[in-house]
């Protein structure tokens, strides 16, 4: 892959982030999960201007008064609000697609991925080292099952796709805003973050991965059940595989451009739509 350019539209040495997170019943974990966000942009001064960004996918506790509240102190914070739960995957479509500067921080609201993370990104960001990064998790702090699970997911989206990704499923990724405003998302549940790793490639991007910390839950239960995660993981697996392999033998016909050009933001238009039909903002 040949060296990215450095993007423009942000000072010299430092950068315009937006930071995209779902959120499901999180109001255990909201308020303290944004302040640290916050905190962490307002303090940076490697970073230009930023933004916040989270989709309420339909929480039925306290996600959106919480987050109201936070809207009234912090008017850097968007929020998109779905009317039902439609999935994590809907959710972080949406989120990315409501944000509006040059890099996007893909977060979860749960506080697992700490943002102070970000500091080892940053210099290979402003480097342009590349379009896409990923973190991989040097310890997941999930158990054993999940683990187990997302080792062997990973092991074959890596087969199927000929990468050698350490971390195929991880959350946190950082990417430049116009290529990841592209992206056609298709999943619906908690494997967005797998998909996401698949449709960049596809596009002919090379991910960077960088070693991250990843903490355990401060409060609240994991929305996602272990054996219909699994099963749909590997459903989902198999599907991007399989799409893979057919556009290799040019049966399918593989998505043109490298996401420059905001003209072909395909899942920011089809997810505007979806949030301006059905969501109360």
């Amino acid at each position: 892959m040949p060296r990215a350019t450095p993007v423009s539209g942000s000072a010299p040495g430092a950068v315009a982030i937006s930071v995209a997170a779902p959120a499901y019943n999180e109001a255990e974990n909201i308020a303290a999960v944004v302040a640290e966000w916050r905190a962490y942009l307002e303090g940076n001064p490697r970073i230009a201007d930023w933004e916040i960004v989270v989709c309420d996918d339909g929480s039925t506790d306290a996600t959106g008064a919480v987050l109201a509240a936070l809207q009234e102190e912090c008017p850097r914070l968007a929020v998109t609000r779905f009317d039902r739960n439609r999935g994590a995957g809907a959710a972080i479509a949406a989120a990315i697609a409501r944000t509006r500067l040059e890099w996007v921080v893909l977060l979860d609201s749960d506080g697992q991925f700490p943002i102070a993370n970000l500091d080892r990104f940053l210099d290979p960001v402003l480097a342009g080292k590349a379009r896409a990064f990923s973190g991989a998790r040097i310890r997941k702090a999930d158990s054993l099952p999940h683990r187990w699970g997302s080792a062997a997911s990973g092991a074959v989206s890596n087969r199927l796709h000929r990468t050698r990704y350490r971390d195929f499923n991880s959350v946190f990724k950082v990417v430049h805003g116009p290529l990841f405003r592209s992206l056609r998302l298709e999943s619906g549940g908690m494997n967005c973050s797998t998909e996401i790793t698949a449709r960049v490639a596809e596009l002919g991007h090379t991910w960077v991965e960088i070693p991250i910390e990843h903490r355990e839950r401060a409060a609240g239960a994991r929305g996602w059940r272990f054996w219909g995660g699994a099963r749909d993981r590997a459903l989902l697996v198999g599907y991007l595989g399989y799409r893979h392999w057919l556009q290799r033998r040019g049966v399918l016909r593989a998505e043109a451009g490298d996401g420059r050009d905001p003209a072909v933001g395909t899942t920011g238009r089809a997810c505007e739509s979806a949030v301006r039909a059905g969501e109360a903002r």
